[in-house]
């Protein structure tokens, strides 16, 4: 054959015999494209959703929750001193001096935060927050849409609406508050897509190994989504199996294998931490509340969340216990749309079983007894006979909620994938109220308030003069959960390089005498004094023998200076109390600070 266009006759014979391009190919370019485009629309929502933190994020507070905010600053500080000094793994002993805490006891998320140590090193721990939860949001809706598109559902669109269900639920949005180990679920899917998997025939070890490291992943995310996520699976094989006895006398066995082998997996890779977290210095039982203290309101189905667009905020209160905990509000369009896709898959034994297990978590979370419109009724519930069982006590109960309003993303993706074989006036009615149902609850950014400015002391790092290792540095208001944000935020935000007592954390309320769950540091008399002071506004009048126990405690936490931080509520006389007992102070880097002799 005679080359043409200047090309020899190897390379023209080689044109001729590649072969030309499949419409299969074609169509899986073009779905490619669809997915890519799905993914950067979710990126895109998520950045709406946190685009006011984004404009300064370690100059601003989320509003809804600043107090988990800082706690989640301070987890990702630890883990940069695990990257960048080789601090414990497990253990924090510049927090809390001269105790320290135990981070796999704390919603420390290392899976997150370790990678991320470089962002937190150089960009700050703001930043990592921001992305954090930029990429919980966006990546849980993903994570969604590619197991439902590739494995459960024939339509894009259907995976799509259960994706961005999944992903931007008011349940979601509203943990995006504070809640970085809540938003942060894109394991869940694929955890949940293994399980379902282990009844396929040769899944026992390979799948079994599969979820058992998918565990292991999750539980240095949050351990409580993973149980959730084990209840509802668990609930969902039962319910199955009852209505499908015949199919289920067949995958049982290999189905059990794989559920061991899972276990084995991720109990040798995981069982130190665990023991850590049960067992090592620092552990604690039970909550700083009763586990049925917050509830879900049955009002709140049909209403809004404060962050939907239709959402009002003087309803929401009254239906929820806190912003970050408003876990069903699925709205009014979004309840009768959930209800009319049970209805149309009712026939299917899984996503009957589906439903069940929702329904399950959904009493679950009402508590001991209904709640409705802010009121508690003597009418009791399920709950009451579980709620002292271990593991669940350690729940907040209305979080129980967050199942349901996934099952319902996951119910709302088969009835749309299901209603192109239904009559034309139909599926027109169906799209109607899912448009209804959708566009009412469309996120709006979360809110934020400027947090205080970090003085030159810390900033250029003048404290360094005055601290020298082994000694610490006390803010005032000290360290604390509500009271004492912002020592906590900036000691975080400086990657804890200078250690400091106190702050918010989980750990025991007074080892050894009572190991019951507490947010912050057995109360000394100093925190207890300076609590009172900022909180009432009065001015004690000290002894000789209360300045002797205000010493004790300096000298208990190491300190070397107190600093007050400018501007603290009443902070006049958290100042005329510094005085009293440690003289006047010195003005240096922008911040009034006391040096501390022993």
């Amino acid at each position: 054959m005679r080359a043409a266009d200047g090309m020899t006759g190897e390379q023209a014979a080689a044109v001729v015999e590649e072969p030309a391009a499949s419409p299969g190919d074609e169509r899986d370019a073009r779905w490619r494209l669809v997915d890519l485009w799905i993914a950067l629309g979710f990126l895109a929502l998520a950045v709406l959703v946190v685009i006011q933190l984004w404009i300064d994020p370690n100059g601003r507070v989320l509003a809804g929750n600043d107090d988990d905010h800082g706690i989640f600053l301070f987890m990702l500080a630890h883990a940069e001193r695990v990257i960048f000094d080789g601090a414990p793994l497990f253990y924090e002993d510049r927090f809390n001096v001269p105790v320290g805490v135990n981070m796999m006891a704390n919603t420390s998320i290392l899976a997150l935060a370790l990678p991320l140590a470089p962002v937190t090193h150089f960009l700050g721990g703001g930043v990592t927050v921001a992305l954090l939860i930029t990429l919980g949001l966006g990546g849980t809706a993903f994570a969604w849409y590619w197991v439902l598109s590739r494995h459960l559902v024939r339509s894009r669109l259907a995976a799509w609406i259960g994706g961005v269900w999944c992903g931007f639920a008011p349940a979601m949005v509203s943990h995006a508050n504070g809640h970085v180990n809540f938003v942060s679920n894109y394991v869940l899917p694929f955890i949940v897509w293994q399980v379902l998997r282990l009844r396929e025939p040769g899944r026992v070890w390979r799948g079994g190994i599969i979820l058992g490291l998918l565990i292991v992943l999750q539980i240095f995310i949050n351990e409580e989504a993973l149980l959730f996520a084990a209840l509802t699976l668990g609930i969902f094989a039962g319910s199955w199996a009852l209505m499908a006895r015949d199919e289920a006398r067949l995958v049982w066995r290999r189905f059990t294998a794989g559920l061991g082998v899972a276990a084995l997996t991720s109990g040798v890779l995981a069982g130190y931490p665990l023991w850590y977290q049960f067992f090592a210095r620092g552990n604690y039982h039970g909550q700083p509340f009763e586990p049925t203290a917050y509830v879900t309101d049955l009002a709140s189905l049909g209403a809004y969340a404060r962050q939907s667009l239709a959402g009002l905020g003087v309803v929401t209160r009254r239906l929820s216990v806190s912003a970050t905990e408003d876990n069903t509000f699925f709205g009014l369009f979004g309840l009768v749309m959930i209800i009319v896709a049970m209805v149309m898959l009712w026939r299917s034994v899984a996503l009957r079983a589906t439903a069940i297990a929702g329904l399950a978590l959904l009493v679950m979370s009402l508590g001991p007894q209904l709640r409705v419109l802010g009121f508690s009724t003597r009418i009791p519930l399920p709950f009451a006979l579980v709620s002292h069982v271990p593991v669940i006590d350690l729940v907040s109960v209305t979080r129980f909620a967050m199942v349901p309003a996934t099952v319902a993303g996951i119910l709302l993706a088969f009835a749309a994938d299901r209603i192109g074989s239904y009559p034309p006036e139909r599926r027109r009615r169906f799209w109607i109220g899912m448009t209804l149902a959708l566009v009412p609850l469309f996120p709006k950014p979360l809110p934020v308030v400027q947090g205080d400015p970090m003085p030159a002391f810390l900033t250029e790092g003048i404290w360094r003069q005055y601290v020298p290792e082994g000694k610490t540095l006390v803010t005032v208001p000290l360290p604390d959960v509500t009271t004492g944000r912002t020592g906590q935020r900036w000691a975080a935000l400086n990657n804890l390089d200078y250690p400091t007592p106190r702050g918010y954390f989980m750990g025991p309320a007074n080892a050894p005498f009572d190991d019951t769950g507490s947010w912050f540091a057995p109360h000394r008399y100093t925190s207890e004094l300076l609590w009172s002071v900022r909180e009432y506004g009065f001015r004690p009048v000290l002894t000789d023998a209360d300045r002797l126990r205000i010493r004790g405690d300096l000298d208990y936490w190491r300190a070397a200076v107190v600093m007050l931080v400018p501007d603290s509520r009443n902070g006049s006389l958290l100042r005329s109390v510094l005085v009293d007992v440690l003289g006047e102070p010195q003005l240096v880097g922008g911040v009034e600070i006391w040096r501390v002799n022993s």
